[in-house]
């Protein structure tokens, strides 16, 4: 099974809908903010709406069938 892609955050989380659109997972910050309200966004396998959620190392953001695996900077 080949390694998940990774998103290295600097701080300590980042808000769900800031990954979508810097991975490029979507258009806009705008188009991530209601993917997520309709459900349509997994964060460790839990559909998530909250569109501010914070995510920190370890989780996994799904979208679309793309995953992402939230990283840090050491």
């Amino acid at each position: 099974m080949d390694p998940l892609p990774t998103c290295t955050i600097r701080d300590a989380y980042i808000e769900l809908y800031k990954i979508l659109k810097i991975e490029n997972m979507v258009a806009s910050g705008g188009e991530a903010k209601y993917l997520i309200s309709k459900g349509l966004v997994l964060v460790n396998g839990e559909v998530e709406t909250r569109k501010r959620r914070k995510t920190v190392p370890g989780d996994i953001v799904e979208y679309n069938g793309e995953q992402i695996l939230i990283t840090s900077k050491p």
